[in-house]
């Protein structure tokens, strides 16, 4: 054997051992029939997914337990064909919180009803809260998406990515329950002109006069440390994360421009969906180009944890109680939003379960 050919023989054998390794930082712990959005564990281990809207589903949020789905937190409020004035229209962003409280943010796109926050209280089994977000915190292009929950100060954090130039973060105070529209049009919440190209097939959508157009998403992503002090977010469409002190992102006197100065450009990312982080301040999220799972070290160091074809659209993350890492599956590039108005998409879609590197907090 010569030289060149025992260096291939090396390299593809650092390539399987790689394969494998990142193959065994996840596991399939369900097959779903329907495409899920979002996820979130309660701190007793209930967990509660959000079902995409872009695939029409009869029930906005359900609860998967004895290998099946049902309704959350019951048929009247989850079923998107009901006459409640209450009902979950259309919702993505789902978080619980260490009072047990689901919050569920609800974009209301299905019916172009106003957005809002429910809150629902799963230890008395009764709505805790809702909040609604009218123009101009949430404007007519607006698309609320994921949320941070900040138990010390009582606020929630929203990202819009909205029309791209006026993607924003908005700031919920439960204390009050006002809110504010905050870094709209901000560097760090704007898309870059980056496309997203799954499987050597581009995103493509389409516009109202039915031409083909690589959609470009703003701010989507947002977490914070399990410190309460810093916010983590930054576009969908971008390869940067930023963050900002959660001080800062609360202070309702600070000015825009002072608020925009404090945004700091934290690392490198991939074109990403949801996100999480764990005590040791590893951030974990979607690589959806490469169909696998990345972390954002403590040190801001990116890399790939879990590749896999499985891994077709990670859209969310949640811990559990005993340290797990849950994350949906959706395909949501093939979704006929995402693909040109054709809908490749089929199930299975998956609830799987992420070898973390730490521990982290229930519910985010």
């Amino acid at each position: 054997m010569n030289i060149v050919t025992t260096f291939t023989a090396i390299i593809l054998l650092f390539a399987v051992e790689a394969s494998a390794d990142t193959a065994a930082n996840f596991a399939i712990l369900a097959h779903l029939d329907h495409g899920p959005g979002n996820v979130t564990v309660t701190d007793n281990g209930r967990i509660i997914m959000s079902m995409h809207p872009f695939y029409l589903p009869k029930y906005a949020v359900v609860e998967y337990k004895n290998n099946s789905l049902t309704p959350f937190p019951n048929k009247e409020l989850a079923d998107t064909d009901s006459l409640s004035t209450l009902k979950l229209d259309s919702v993505l962003g789902i978080r619980s919180d260490a009072d047990g409280i689901v919050w569920m943010l609800d974009n209301g796109m299905r019916s172009g009803i106003t957005p809002k926050l429910v809150g629902w209280n799963t230890k008395t089994e009764q709505l805790h809260r809702v909040i609604y977000l009218p123009p101009p915190i949430a404007p007519k292009d607006a698309f609320v998406n994921d949320f941070a929950v900040d138990t010390r100060r009582n606020h929630i954090f929203i990202s819009d990515p909205a029309g791209g130039n006026n993607a924003a973060l908005i700031v919920v105070n439960l204390n009050s329950g006002t809110a504010r529209r905050v870094l709209e049009g901000h560097s760090s919440v704007i898309p870059e002109n980056v496309d997203l190209i799954i499987d050597q097939v581009a995103v493509q959508i389409k516009d109202k006069s039915g031409k083909l157009v690589r959609p470009h998403i703003g701010v989507n992503p947002i977490t914070e440390d399990l410190n309460n002090e810093w916010v983590y977010f930054g576009p969908m469409h971008g390869h940067s994360l930023y963050r900002i002190k959660a001080d800062d992102l609360a202070n309702d006197k600070l000015d825009e421009k002072t608020l925009g100065s404090r945004v700091q450009r934290y690392s490198d990312k991939p074109i990403s969906d949801g996100m999480t982080i764990d005590k040791d301040n590893n951030i974990y999220l979607g690589d959806l180009a490469a169909n696998a799972i990345g972390v954002i070290s403590g040190h801001r160091q990116y890399r790939r944890l879990a590749i896999s074809p499985e891994l077709s659209w990670v859209d969310s993350f949640s811990f559990g109680p005993a340290g797990q890492l849950y994350a949906v599956v959706n395909r949501l590039h093939q979704s006929a939003m995402l693909n040109g108005g054709v809908s490749t998409s089929k199930p299975p879609y998956y609830l799987v379960q992420v070898k973390a590197l730490a521990a982290g907090l229930p519910g985010r």
